[in-house]
């Protein structure tokens, strides 16, 4: 098939990269054209673990093609799939769907013969709506459809999930339309469940899935402080709660929040949306409440640790919100970042493959290390806020030699902590009882 993707960021360029590789030929669209002449010179414009080898591969082959011209991207396609940006309006935090409507105003003049256009973006109820009555006003001789083809593609797997889906929701509202995603998906038939729903309800299953998945994680950091003060061990209670089929095992990990390009945005949406609505969601609004003070207590436990400590040096491993990735969008690790710099703090941080993505957000406030070891060196506390697998590796002893103080904050519960002791280590993790804190510090800005 020919397929037309609007945006090469995280949804759309790893989707066009797996549409390719199923035999299909991709032509991508993006308004930049620096991202676009990096793509044309085989540059991956981002990290998505195997990616680079794909993009190559089908880029080589000819299957797929990136440029700045709509009308090249969409003429003659069968599928033109939207896959721009929706980021939360500054003042009220919905959705702000500029780039939606701007992309379908836009591709509505190009369309030859019948079109399917899909929004994989997550966009609002009712935006497939919007997106047909513009693409109609513009071009009132156009034969298409829009269908709803949300995207559950996990950041740092998204390779990975784009072939192994555990679900593929479209919501089309004509039988031709189903025909056409039906096809589309062929590949994937009796590997996963396909689910044709109305098309309002498939931009509302992603909404749900997600704000569902926020106060999951909510939950469980909830769980751990109450842990900590018990005495019972966050790990194994959620290791007892998973155990539960109704509850299961995934995003009972403990740490120092929820963030990345989907679930403060999406949470925060869809509390816009309830409000709208006069429907009240106090789940995920105390999700949303809890999870900003979640990074504040995280930035609180680290300037505790070096309390009384002249001028301390805080090392800090992981940047990235998430492992597999180098996006630091509302990233756990940069908000904590921020928190720490709001108290004057002398951080130097490491992360495998965010440390371009957060120098362009951050700066020179912080230093850079090459790797963890230079990291850690005449540290006075290593805080671990991103839970990279080479970062569970980190040798203890080593460590203790390099680090001026041995404290560690382990907000990822990744090390061993009887280990971390036996090295001479004051260790704290999160989600098992530690010592009375004071009270009275002054809260982080």
């Amino acid at each position: 098939m020919k397929i037309g993707i609007i945006g090469t960021g995280y949804v759309g360029l790893p989707t066009g990269v797996g549409l390719a590789e199923l035999g299909n030929e991709v032509i991508c669209v993006d308004r930049e054209p620096k991202k676009i002449e990096a793509l044309q010179a085989g540059k991956i414009t981002l990290y998505e673990e195997g990616l680079e080898e794909l993009f190559h591969k089908n880029a080589k082959a000819g299957r797929i093609r990136f440029t700045t011209s709509m009308k090249e991207g969409v003429e003659n396609a069968d599928i033109v799939i939207i896959a721009v940006g929706t980021p939360p309006h500054p003042v009220t935090k919905e959705a702000d769907m500029k780039y939606i409507h701007a992309a379908a105003t836009e591709l509505a003049e190009y369309l030859q013969g019948y079109t399917v256009v899909a929004t994989k973006s997550t966009v609002p109820v009712g935006t497939g709506d919007d997106v047909e009555a513009l693409i109609a006003k513009k071009n009132p001789f156009a034969d298409f459809d829009v269908v709803s083809l949300p995207e559950f593609l996990r950041e740092g797997f998204a390779v990975h999930d784009f072939f192994h889906p555990d679900r593929i929701v479209v919501g089309a509202n004509t039988e031709k339309a189903r025909n056409v995603i039906k096809k589309l998906y062929e590949p994937f038939e009796g590997k996963t469940q396909m689910l044709f729903v109305k098309r309002r309800s498939s931009e509302t299953i992603k909404y749900a899935s997600n704000a569902f998945l926020a106060i999951k994680i909510h939950y469980i950091n909830e769980m751990a402080d109450f842990c900590e003060k018990t005495g019972a061990d966050i790990i194994e209670v959620a290791k007892g709660m998973g155990l539960d089929s109704r509850i299961g095992p995934k995003f009972l990990n403990p740490g120092p929040g929820y963030g990345g390009s989907c679930f403060p945005k999406d949470t925060m949406a869809m509390s816009y949306m309830a409000r709208q609505n006069d429907v009240e969601m106090t789940l995920i609004n105390a999700a949303i409440s809890g999870n900003v003070k979640r990074k504040q207590q995280m930035a609180i436990r680290i300037l505790e640790a070096v309390k009384g400590i002249e001028k301390p040096k805080i090392a800090i491993l992981g940047l990235a919100f998430k492992n597999g990735t180098d996006d630091c969008r509302e990233s756990p690790a940069m908000e904590i970042v921020y928190n720490l710099l709001e108290n004057n703090a002398n951080i130097i941080a490491y992360d495998p493959k965010a440390m371009g993505t957060a120098c362009q957000l951050i700066g020179d406030k912080i230093g850079y290390a090459d790797d963890m070891y230079a990291c850690i060196k005449d540290a006075d506390v290593l805080a671990i806020l991103t839970e990279w697998n080479e970062f569970k590796d980190l040798d203890l002893a080593k460590a203790a030699y390099l680090m001026r103080h041995k404290i560690i904050i382990d907000c990822r519960n990744l090390l061993d902590a009887e280990k971390a002791v036996a090295n001479g280590f004051k260790y704290q993790g999160i989600g098992k009882k530690t010592e009375k804190r004071d009270n009275h510090l002054r809260e982080v800005a």
